[in-house]
């Protein structure tokens, strides 16, 4: 999402661990995005902060002459290495390791423009990311932005990483959670008609999810989480005066996870779920469609500045729970119409790196 940050002024998110324990630190690796678009800027911006260096090694995987013009367009201090093995990356602070994969071709590419050639390499950048985990050459992946646009002029008919990751990996149960700060928020159904996602409310899916959260929120550090779980009707049906999902499915769910020892409150009538979620009441959220919980989660980390007609900042994460390997992404998109002109802040994705250090030093202390 387009910021009026600079390079020199970046917020840097709250640490939620730095990777400085037993052992080397993790190797992160980050998929370039869709070229045209912001990905190239902010991971530029995020790989010449210190601090990033300090809890994890991280590595590009796209196209290395592309992430080189960028550079040299804004006039970052760091060197491009092209690099076709893990193994001979450097990980050193001013030199940026390219898992390259020449997909770009310079002559014709035009930064803020759906082009088919970017969609495609936004795509096998996320695919290369995806098999150096699934193979262990990796400890996790950290995704930037992609184009749905420009990801099916290229043929590739995935409604977005989410969906990428979960064909590649083999996974069938998964979901989205969002998290900046105290506000973290899974779904029960994220990409469907509003339609289909209140027939998606059911008491299996309510369990699942939960379960999910609970453990991610252990991923973070957190103990003993307590999740609210809210109602899908107004006032969480009002005893049945507003509709039954609440009776006959929530309600259900929320009964069989405290026999089971979870720690969950619900069903939260939703107008006031968030509200306190963000203030720290809940350790995270179970919403029960998409724009349930983005709507709440987007107007609590989007700053919208009147007088520039541009977003000042867009902060949070979005994590893919389920999947055999970890992928973390910035919760916003690829903002074409500020594209490699040097105003896009980096806060998401370093939130994100920040996130997918801590799931990878958690896994790894549980081997």
């Amino acid at each position: 999402m387009e910021s009026a940050n600079n390079l020199n002024n970046v917020s840097t998110p709250r640490p939620l661990g730095r990777g400085k324990g037993e052992g080397l630190l993790p190797i992160l690796a980050i998929t370039m995005g869709d070229p045209a678009g912001i990905g190239p800027e902010i991971i530029l911006k995020s790989l010449l902060i210190d601090e990033t260096y300090e809890q994890c090694r991280p590595l590009v995987t796209g196209d290395a002459k592309v992430m080189e013009w960028t550079a040299q367009k804004l006039g970052y201090p760091i060197n491009i290495r092209p690099i076709k093995e893990v193994s001979e990356a450097r990980f050193e602070k001013g030199t940026l390791d390219v898992i390259d994969l020449e997909c770009i071709d310079m002559s014709t590419f035009k930064p803020g423009v759906v082009q088919e050639q970017c969609g495609h390499a936004a795509f096998i950048s996320v695919t290369k990311a995806i098999e150096l985990a699934m193979n262990g050459d990796v400890d996790g992946t950290v995704t930037a932005p992609l184009n749905k646009e420009a990801l099916h002029k290229a043929g590739h008919n995935f409604d977005g990483h989410t969906e990428i990751y979960a064909h590649y990996t083999g996974t069938k149960k998964y979901a989205m959670l969002l998290a900046d700060d105290y506000l973290r928020i899974i779904h029960v159904s994220t990409h469907v008609s509003l339609r289909e996602a209140c027939d998606r409310v059911k008491k299996s899916r309510i369990i699942e999810v939960t379960e999910l959260i609970d453990d991610a929120c252990r991923q973070f550090g957190i103990e003993h989480p307590h999740i609210g779980i809210a109602g899908l009707n107004p006032h969480s049906s009002e005893g049945g005066l507003f509709g039954w999902e609440e009776a006959q499915e929530i309600i259900p769910a929320v009964e069989e996870l405290k026999g089971r020892g979870f720690n969950v409150e619900g069903p939260v009538p939703p107008d006031s779920l968030f509200a306190k979620a963000r203030c720290g009441k809940f350790d995270g959220c179970v919403a029960m469609y998409h724009d349930q919980g983005h709507i709440a989660f987007k107007v609590c980390g989007f700053q919208w500045n009147k007088e520039t007609g541009k977003m000042e900042a867009a902060k949070g994460v979005n994590i893919t729970l389920g999947l055999p390997i970890i992928r973390v992404s910035v919760d916003h998109g690829t903002a074409f119409d500020v594209a490699c002109q040097g105003v896009a802040a980096p806060d998401a994705l370093l939130l994100s790196i920040d996130y997918a250090t801590k799931m990878a030093i958690n896994r790894k202390s549980k081997k």
